[in-house]
């Protein structure tokens, strides 16, 4: 960062400056260096946010963004009025600021608020900082808990990292330490075993082996094993971990939310399937629903949705899977039963309706989630009004979300569940399809035949081929919906993923490359990775117009963008995709579009969103594109596996583009591997049902 002395000399300043703002007027401490390449340097060890004393910085302050309310040209126009004292008129003389045009009663008592905010944000960043923590974390932690965190950290310094985002288990420790809090201490043990049991959560997992557990907590913490095993029991002891024993005989750890969340959802589906219902049993053909003329495995899957409460439906890419869920939907209809129908994401639930010509609904819709209780509205003592549920892209659903859809479920309902189980699993802990799948207590229907329409495809004749382990054959011609560019260095990657999103495709195609291209990729981070992909395209496709900084991203008008985490108060969820319809500079808030609804963003939700134009295969999961250009490079090696080209590509409708090196495509192609999950939910299963033995269906 440059920063200009007092002297007006301008100079590097480096080290940890985050969140720091251009316009602030700072207080440096450290020491000066000389770098072999760039020179002279500052490298900070600490700094603190001054009332900047010259014009030109007030001005700069005040439009910086950081005073919500006041932008560059409000800025402008206050320093003309009132000089070198406008921050003492802001702060002891408020009504003066009705004598600048343009600012009225509501707007002058807006700003005073704001600034009042502002400065106790900034006795509370004071503090922080002296603990280590950056003025963006400050922010957030003053957002979180109020004027004075100081009661809270000094109890539980670790609660940051649960309660604020951006605040990991490290930044927390690292507050810890600076609070005096003894490294050996107990406390400090607990804190780690559940960090590292939350990031077992992150990577998939529901339970964690009790000695690995007992590990990586002391290696992260630097303590003796023996230590974190101690505070394994401790935590266990007072239930804040779930402790069993698998049939091995290994100790296993999990968060009591999800254990439970695995106990509910076999209960659950257990009681679904032994419970009687009223549908009539009557011999209807199954041949031909309205029109749909069904293969012999799918009138076996009719069949099979009339008979049991409780059926799987899997398959690839043009096997049918839609017209099926067409078809079931009219046979039960027919039969005078209320079918509701939802899928994890707004994109599949649309799809869903679409086909179907009935409501579909994402889950969160469908159960109804409550701003004011903070909880879904329906479950067991308010289920859902239907007789039949059926649920698309379920290899996207984890674990505590399908336990909280199924509590929903009136036992006499049947259920159907649908989904590819050769895709990711969910991002969320749990494999639940997969877990549905190998308790081989459920019936299961397994679609195979690709059906000629869709056989025409490259798309889904590759996808297929990808997934048996053989390399996906290109089109030769133009006239093709499958073709591979084979780049091997990184610039010429990006070079050749910018040249097809802003011409060549649009050119041949006809799509519009804001919003009918979607580039994935397998990793955030590298040259190829989210974040530097994402700064090309928005260059490119959205280049001007107001924006907003958060961190190294400017958000404008216009831009693609992908929620981050769930928001329930808002009604958006991890991976709804939408686009920024307005900015305001001033009172630094976004507009953002989203198929089901527009949401307006403040200032510090701004961090939930992340640029669009490029994401990563496994936040693409459950939605289509009309065109997707794949990135492929040995620098992804550590997630180059089968499952996941084989996601990326099935998300393409019309084009799907691979762009990279041929190593890194056999790579893919050849990693079957998936990391197991580690979890019970099969176990479990078989040990509720009342009946046992082999459930799939084969083609045959």
């Amino acid at each position: 960062m440059v920063v200009t002395l007092e002297t007006g000399k301008e100079v590097s300043a480096v080290g940890n400056l985050a969140g720091v703002r251009i316009g602030e007027s700072l207080r440096l401490t450290g020491q000066w260096t000389t770098h072999p390449r760039f020179g002279e340097q500052f490298q900070v060890q600490s700094f603190t946010a001054v009332s900047p004393a010259t014009l030109v910085g007030i001005e700069r302050y005040l439009g910086s963004g950081l005073v919500t309310g006041i932008g560059k040209e409000l800025a402008s126009r206050l320093v003309r009025k009132f000089g070198i004292t406008t921050l003492e008129v802001i702060d002891n003389q408020p009504a003066k600021l009705r004598e600048v045009q343009g600012i009225g009663p509501k707007r002058a008592e807006q700003i005073v608020q704001a600034w009042r905010k502002h400065r106790e944000i900034r006795d509370v960043m004071v503090f922080l900082q002296s603990c280590g923590v950056s003025t963006a974390l400050a922010t957030r932690i003053y957002t979180h808990y109020g004027k004075d965190p100081r009661g809270v950290m000094s109890r539980d310094p670790w609660r940051l990292a649960a309660d604020v985002p951006g605040i990991g288990f490290r930044t927390a420790d690292a507050i810890a330490t600076s609070l005096g809090v003894d490294p050996e201490s107990p406390r400090r043990a607990e804190a780690g075993v559940l960090f590292v049991l939350e990031q077992k959560a992150e990577e998939g997992h529901v339970w964690a082996p009790r000695q690995a557990l007992a590990e990586e907590t002391g290696a992260l913490l630097g303590l003796e094993q023996e230590k974190c095993a101690a505070a394994i029991d401790t935590l266990a002891a007072r239930q804040a971990v779930a402790l069993e024993t698998d049939a091995n005989g290994e100790e296993l750890i999990a968060a009591p939310h999800l254990a439970k969340a695995e106990e509910e959802t076999a209960r659950r589906l257990s009681l679904i399937a032994s419970t009687t219902d009223a549908l009539p049993r009557d011999s209807a053909d199954t041949q031909e629903v309205a029109g749909i003329t069904l293969s012999g495995l799918q009138r076996e899957a009719v069949q099979r949705a009339l008979a049991d409460k409780v059926l799987v439906i899997t398959g690839g890419p043009g096997t049918g899977k839609t017209t099926l869920i067409t078809a079931i939907v009219q046979m039960l209809s027919r039969r005078g039963l209320r079918v509701a129908l939802c899928a994890p994401t707004g994109r599949a639930a649309k799809r869903m309706a679409e086909a179907t010509g009935r409501e579909a609904r994402t889950i969160h819709r469908l159960l109804e989630w409550s701003p004011k209780t903070g909880a879904f509205t329906r479950d067991e003592s308010a289920p859902l009004p239907c007789d039949a549920l059926i649920l698309d892209e379920a290899s996207m659903v984890d674990i505590v979300l399908f336990s909280r859809l199924l509590a929903a479920v009136p036992p006499p309902s049947r259920l159907i569940i649908v989904g590819d189980s050769d895709q990711l699993p969910s991002v969320g802990p749990g494999n639940v399809l997969a877990d549905l799948i190998s308790s081989a207590v459920i019936p299961v229907i397994r679609l195979t035949e690709i059906f000629r329409q869709a056989g025409e495809s490259s798309i889904v004749v590759n996808a297929h081929r990808i997934n048996a382990g053989l390399m996906p054959q290109p089109a030769s011609t133009d006239g093709g919906d499958f073709f591979f560019i084979e780049r091997q260095e990184p610039e010429a990657v990006m070079s050749a993923v910018r040249e097809l999103v802003t011409t060549r495709i649009p050119r041949r195609f006809g799509l519009d490359p804001r919003q009918d291209i979607q580039v994935l990729t397998p990793m955030r981070k590298g040259a190829l990775g989210t974040a530097s992909l994402n700064k090309e395209l928005q260059a490119l496709l959205n280049p001007g117009g107001p924006s907003l900084g958060r961190g190294p991203v400017e958000l404008r008008a216009g831009d693609r963008v992908i929620q981050m985490r769930n928001n329930y108060a808002q009604g958006v969820f991890n991976g709804d995709i939408g686009t920024v319809a307005e900015v305001d500079e001033a009172s630094r808030t976004a507009v953002v579009s989203y198929e089901e609804r527009t949401v307006r963003y403040e200032s510090a939700d701004l961090d939930q969103l992340s640029l669009a134009y490029a994401c990563s295969i496994h936040k693409s999961q459950g939605s289509e594109f009309p065109a997707v250009v794949i990135v492929l490079h040995t620098q992804h090696y550590v997630l180059l596996k089968r499952a996941l080209l084989y996601t990326a590509v099935t998300r393409a409708r019309k084009l799907a583009v691979i762009v990279g090196s041929r190593r890194a495509l056999a790579m893919a192609v050849k990693n079957v591997g998936t990391m197991e999950r580690c979890t019970r939910l099969a176990a479990r299963l078989r040990a509720h049902f009342p009946y046992k033995g082999p459930s799939e269906a084969q083609a045959r």
